[in-house]
């Protein structure tokens, strides 16, 4: 495979990224959670099996783009679905493993890689990613659709037996219940009244409360709308902040910077890192619901800029053991709060009308700016010096857009609707 070749192929499945990204905001908010997400089990099984197959390099770029667009997708569906499920309490916990199984897909990968990175044994390496997309087909069978969506879109019968599985038969779900009230307009509340007492409690509230039903919002339908322009710029700049403070740098030369004080295989040190990176950002989990959203961004970014300059430091004066500290922190610093805690604010920031469209801003550009860092770091690297220059320039990156997201991002944190976040008054947007 040549240069140019290996660049098409690296990139189709950057491309596919972006392209379900963008695609999957609005369809998850028309069409449901849970249909995207079987839906895209399509793509998790077929990219896989022309990559496996691909007998030429057309066929695998086909492949990749297929796998991209999946993955692209279930970036934003997934914690959509996640955050709309999970108790409100908890939220930031359950929201973290999306990080959290990304981080074991990769290390999975690698751990493959490692051992069957041998003749022909690559292929097996992308039929198991195949085979988990059938299993994860399989599985979604048993699952619900997202009772938040389902009583946003007027279904308030079947959003409440979605919730009692989730919680459990037993479970009293009347203090969630209420909160739908928010979400369910009067027009539509007559054809549902027989279901019990307490969902005709839930109508009548709404009948007397509830303003006519919002309309699901498109991309840019968000961003032109003053209401939901602020929850918008402040999943870009996060997202931004995810890549521009160098996170990508480190995954791709921390096996240079630890195999010069490590006697170890640069494959082996790869696997490593992965390791510390997902046991960093289980221990972490729990710490947004604790600290708060913004708290462990900004910490997380305050640990990744300081380590970005010990790093630049480390490398100039040819200080190994400072040096690899410093990558090692610098990964514990992203799991810490930049890693996870983004797929959790598109959903917190705006009300269900608008989190397809608001989740698919923070995606695109998270993949757009994962391309720039991949296509233009190492010339920029080169053009600075090989001695971590660039890394101030990291530090720079974590000073400015630290400062903006402590500007204008709020904190989510037990706040219930968009009104709460934003600190409106509730109907002012109206």
């Amino acid at each position: 495979m040549t240069d140019a070749q290996f660049g098409l192929v690296s990139s189709s499945y950057t491309l596919g990224g972006l392209m379900g990204a963008l695609a999957a905001g609005p369809l998850s908010t028309k069409y449901g959670r849970l249909l995207v997400l079987r839906v895209l089990t399509v793509f998790f099984i077929s990219g896989p099996v022309a990559e496996t197959l691909a007998s030429n390099i057309p066929l695998f770029v086909a492949g990749r783009l297929i796998s991209g667009i999946g993955a692209g997708a279930s970036l934003v569906v997934v914690p959509i679905y996640i955050s709309e499920i999970s108790p409100s309490n908890s939220r930031g916990l359950f929201g973290a493993f999306t990080q959290v199984m990304a981080n074991v897909g990769i290390l999975m990968t690698q751990g493959l890689g490692y051992f069957l990175s041998k003749g022909s044994m690559w292929r097996i390496i992308l039929a198991v990613s195949g085979v988990i997309g059938v299993f994860q087909l399989v599985g979604l069978v048993f699952v619900v659709e997202s009772p938040i969506w389902l009583a946003d879109n007027q279904q308030l019968g079947q959003a409440k037996k979605a919730l009692q599985r989730i919680r459990g038969p037993t479970a009293d779900i009347s203090q969630e219940t209420k909160t739908w009230a928010a979400s369910t307009p009067s027009s539509r509340s007559d054809a549902m009244v027989s279901e019990a007492e307490e969902e005709e409690s839930l109508l009548a509230t709404s009948q007397s409360t509830m303003p006519a039903a919002k309309v699901p919002v498109t991309m840019f339908g968000a961003i032109s709308n003053p209401t939901y322009r602020p929850a918008i710029i402040s999943v870009i700049a996060v997202m931004l902040t995810q890549q521009f403070t160098g996170i990508n740098s480190i995954i791709m030369y921390s096996v240079s910077i630890l195999s010069t004080i490590l006697p170890t295989t640069a494959a082996l040190l790869t696997v490593l890192v992965s390791c510390l990176n997902l046991i960093m950002t289980i221990v972490c989990a729990p710490l947004s619901d604790k600290l708060g959203r913004k708290t462990c961004i900004l910490l997380s970014i305050a640990g990744m800029g300081s380590m970005s300059m010990l790093l630049a430091i480390g490398m100039a004066s040819s200080l190994k053991i400072l040096s690899a500290v410093a990558t090692l922190l610098f990964v514990g610093s992203f799991a810490f709060g930049l890693g996870p805690v983004p797929f959790i604010l598109a959903s917190e920031l705006v009300g269900p009308e608008a989190v397809g469209a608001t989740q698919s801003w923070a995606l695109a550009t998270s993949w757009i700016a994962t391309f720039i860092i991949a296509q233009f770091f190492p010339a920029l690297n080169d053009y600075m010096g090989a001695k971590g220059e660039i890394y101030w320039l990291f530090t720079a990156m974590a000073v400015i857009l630290g400062s903006f997201i402590g500007w204008w991002v709020p904190e989510t944190k037990g706040k219930s609707n968009m009104d709460e976040v934003w600190q409106r008054t509730v109907g002012a947007d109206d």
